[in-house]
């Protein structure tokens, strides 16, 4: 077991964003959290990570690194490409004193080149497309070895090939690392090329447990209109 959930819940004022969801994730296993914008996905990589508390349940993970990839990569704008990718080992209590400056700068271009981003270290995220700053932030969250990788919309904004590449990205980083990862996605290409399972969230449940061919199958209400983005089905955007 690297994650374990167990009847979580989360409630804001007086809605249940999480309403009692269980489920696992081993090491070296890829789980994709799919669903309708404002199903709660994103909502369960912060509690599983510690961003928010949640009112009631449990999170069990293994010993070791929790890594987060943001949307958006979240860099720092003031930093360039190295110091980005460092700032964990600079600035985190437990680390300062673990490292040379020697040590940090190759460790720094080991993760870059792990993500195909070789002799970039001094260039700044303004200096970046958004598919090489999504791998940057890849190397930053990978920088301390973490044996969980959460990604949130990890191909938002981006074009097909970038995608493409970011996907396999997500699978090679399961392998160096053996890491437990969750994905948060809408994207089909990200469904299908990097989950070993799929869970499905509506309405703070889950509506849908399988493998993404499970999930291509279209045997259940919400697996077809979620497949085939339908209006029609038992989920209702919300307002």
């Amino acid at each position: 077991m690297s994650i374990e959930v167990r009847n979580l819940v989360k409630k804001f004022e007086d809605k249940t964003v999480i309403n009692d969801i269980s489920f696992k994730v081993n090491d070296g296993e890829i789980l994709a959290i799919v669903g309708f914008s404002g199903s709660g996905k994103s909502t369960v990589l912060k509690l599983i990570c510690g961003l928010i508390p949640y009112d009631s349940g449990e999170v069990l993970t293994s010993q070791g690194d929790i890594a987060m990839v943001f949307q958006y990569s979240a860099l720092f704008d003031s930093l360039n490409v190295a110091d980005n990718i460092a700032f964990a080992l600079h600035e985190r209590k437990d680390l300062r004193k673990k490292y040379k400056e020697s040590e940090i700068k190759n460790i720094v271009s080991q993760k870059l080149e792990l993500v195909g981003l070789k002799g970039i270290e001094n260039k700044f995220p303004s200096e970046l497309s958004g598919g090489m700053q999504k791998r940057v932030s890849f190397a930053r969250a990978i920088v301390t070895n973490p044996n969980i990788i959460l990604y949130d919309e990890p191909t938002a904004g981006l074009d097909p090939m970038s995608s493409t590449l970011i996907e396999d990205y997500i699978v090679t980083l399961k392998k160096e690392l053996n890491a437990a990862s969750i994905v948060v996605t809408h994207q089909m290409s990200t469904i299908t090329r990097t989950a070993d399972r799929v869970i499905m969230l509506y309405d703070g449940k889950i509506v849908f447990e399988g493998t993404p061919y499970d999930l291509l199958q279209q045997n259940t209400p919400y697996t077809k209109q979620f497949v085939t983005a339908s209006l029609e089905g038992p989920m209702k955007m919300q307002a």
